[in-house]
């Protein structure tokens, strides 16, 4: 099984990933997983924070002459403001640390804190966002960038971008040709395909800007060529529309999905929502007509692109802070205000290609097996044989 795990604060030394389950002879490129590290970190809407880090991947286990050699492979990704927390959250405890920390007693709207809190019995909550803060992202992206090597072993790439920052709307699909290109940029806006729409976009992120608010929006991943017949229809945790929705929705401010055209389909009638099922025979393959299910039937790919959206409210951190209550008086305040972003559509985008790479990676692992690349390999074009055959 193909598993990973995250551990760090947001202020703390370091994000720490490790994976599990990677075949042996995976090719693994430090500058490709820093590129995914610094696209996360781009975008109109950032805060300080990207100003002070500028993420860069250490792996330390599993990698010897840049290819996996089986054993879980350990990422380690450095915090460059850790040297301003040293004293507010030092691993042991040091005199005077009571008068050196930086408490949150006042949980902020929509975040973590308050519950977080209630649920571990913290009267200031900074071990809570400490955790629950999307700074942790950057290891699922490292990570991320880890399975999508694995992926293009055999032709399966994902990719994504944005299709929706507040009611500003892309208003059209977008092609694959599009978000390869989108990917390669050296600049990022807001990671729309469409100029006209991004500064439509741009314009509602200086009108939050301005205001002391944040805004939310809609991210898009596709991933092309990934093959018929991964994840299964025979029990719920194994379908792979649901693993896919749980790890788009895990992501930090994510409070819903789509897959395909689910929205547009369900105010539809039938005849206008099911792909049509056609056969080439130059090809010796089967297509759809359309790709309204967005690659995915019965819990299983289908050999159309694989369509996921993920819904990201605003985020909960405001200039202009809501109304709480103090943890230790108990009396109305205003939350706290940590330095934060405006909008992190573009960054959410990056972070839910990780999620879905590493999802898809789990379910080919599962169909094809192998302990080398070699096998899996071996296993995948046979399989592709029989289809072929059918």
């Amino acid at each position: 099984m193909l598993r990973f795990e995250t551990a760090g604060e947001s202020h703390g030394e370091c994000l720490v990933a490790t994976l599990t389950g990677l075949p042996a002879g995976v090719p693994i490129s430090i500058d490709a997983i820093n590129r995914e590290l610094w696209r996360r970190q781009q975008g109109y809407g950032r805060g300080g924070r990207m100003k002070i880090e500028t993420d860069r991947a250490e792996i330390v286990a599993g990698v010897r002459h840049s290819q996996t050699i089986g054993s879980p492979v350990a990422i380690l990704i450095r915090n460059k403001d850790w040297e301003n927390w040293t004293e507010a959250l030092p691993v042991e405890d040091i005199d005077g640390g009571e008068d050196k920390k930086k408490p949150v007693t006042r949980p902020r709207p929509g975040h973590a804190d308050l519950a977080g809190a209630l649920k571990y019995n913290f009267h200031d909550a900074r071990y809570i966002l400490e955790r629950a803060s999307a700074r942790e992202t950057a290891a699922r992206v490292a990570v991320g960038a880890v399975a999508k090597a694995f992926l293009g072993e055999f032709g399966v790439r994902v990719l994504g971008h944005v299709i929706a920052v507040g009611t500003e709307q892309l208003g059209r699909p977008a092609s694959w040709d599009e978000i390869a290109a989108l990917s390669q940029a050296k600049e990022v806006l807001l990671a729309c395909v469409d100029a006209g729409a991004e500064q439509r976009m741009k314009a509602v992120v200086d009108e939050a800007y301005r205001t002391g608010d944040t805004v939310g929006g809609v991210f898009e991943v596709v991933a092309h060529g990934v093959p018929p017949g991964l994840g299964s229809h025979i029990t719920w945790d194994t379908r792979l529309d649901g693993r896919l929705a749980q790890a788009i929705v895990s992501m930090q401010a994510v409070k819903g999905v789509e897959i395909g055209f689910a929205a547009d389909g369900s105010a539809s009638f039938g005849s206008k929502v099911q792909d049509t099922i056609h056969y080439q025979r130059d090809q010796h393959r089967f297509t759809r007509g359309a790709n309204r299910a967005g690659g995915l039937e019965g819990g299983m790919s289908n050999g159309e692109d694989i369509v996921v959206r993920g819904l990201l409210k605003p985020i909960s951190t405001l200039r202009k802070p809501l109304e709480s209550v103090d943890l230790a008086t108990r009396e109305p305040a205003l939350a706290a205000y940590e330095r934060s972003d405006v909008c992190v559509m573009p960054a959410a985008a990056v972070i839910g290609e990780a999620m879905v790479a590493i999802v898809i990676a789990q379910a080919f692992l599962e169909k094809f097996g192998g302990d080398s690349l070699g096998e899996t390999r071996r296993n995948f074009e046979g399989y592709l044989d029989q289809v072929k055959n059918f």
